[in-house]
C-alpha cells in the first residue's frame, strides 16, 4: 500500500497504538540483560551513543562473543559492539570509536573509571593531598577531584 503511486501521503490515523512502553526486561531477568540495562556507553559520538542506547532499550544489542580486531591497532582489543576502535586508540587519536568522527567536530562521551581505578586515584588523591604543606582548601580539593590528571594539578596547587 505505502509503495503505491500517489499513495504518498495518509489520510487517517495509526490504527494500533501501543498503550505501554516496551520493557525489555519484562520477561527477560537474565544477569545478560541485567548487565545490558546497566551497561555505560562511552568512547563514542553523542549520536552514536543515542543508536546504541536505542538497540539496548529495544532489545536488539548484540554483544559479542570475542573481541574484535581494532582497525588501527590491527589487535583483538575491541570489547564492546559496534565499535571499530580498542579504547586505547579511540582515546589516543581523539575519535569515536564507532564512527570515527574526531572530538573537534562532535563531543567525545568520555569512559567512567573501573572500581579498581577508582580505588587507584583515590589513594593517590589522598597522597597528594597529605603532601599539601598546609591543610587544603575547599577549592584545592574541588579542583583535584575534578582534574583528569592529579599529577599535572599538584604543582599548580602551592
Amino acid at each position: 500500500m505505502s509503495t503505491q503511486r500517489g499513495n504518498a501521503c495518509r489520510t487517517r490515523s495509526q490504527k494500533h497504538k501501543n498503550r505501554t512502553v516496551f520493557k525489555n526486561d519484562l520477561h527477560d531477568k537474565t544477569p545478560l540483560q541485567k548487565r545490558l540495562n546497566s551497561l555505560h556507553v562511552s568512547e563514542v559520538c553523542q549520536h552514536c551513543k543515542d543508536v546504541i542506547e536505542w538497540k539496548i532499550k529495544y532489545k536488539k544489542y548484540k554483544a559479542l562473543s570475542q573481541p574484535k580486531m581494532c582497525t588501527k591497532c590491527q589487535q583483538r582489543n575491541v570489547r564492546k559492539a559496534y565499535h571499530v576502535l580498542c579504547k586505547d586508540c579511540a582515546l589516543q587519536a581523539r575519535v569515536c570509536a564507532k564512527c570515527l568522527k574526531s572530538a573537534e567536530d562532535v563531543e567525545i562521551e568520555l569512559p567512567v573509571p573501573s572500581p579498581q581505578e577508582q580505588v587507584k586515584l583515590k589513594a593517590e588523591m589522598e597522597k597528594l593531598i597529605k603532601s599539601f604543606p598546609e591543610p587544603p582548601t575547599y577549592l584545592q580539593i574541588a579542583l583535584a577531584v575534578n582534574s583528569k590528571n592529579i599529577f599535572e594539578i599538584s604543582g599548580n596547587l602551592h
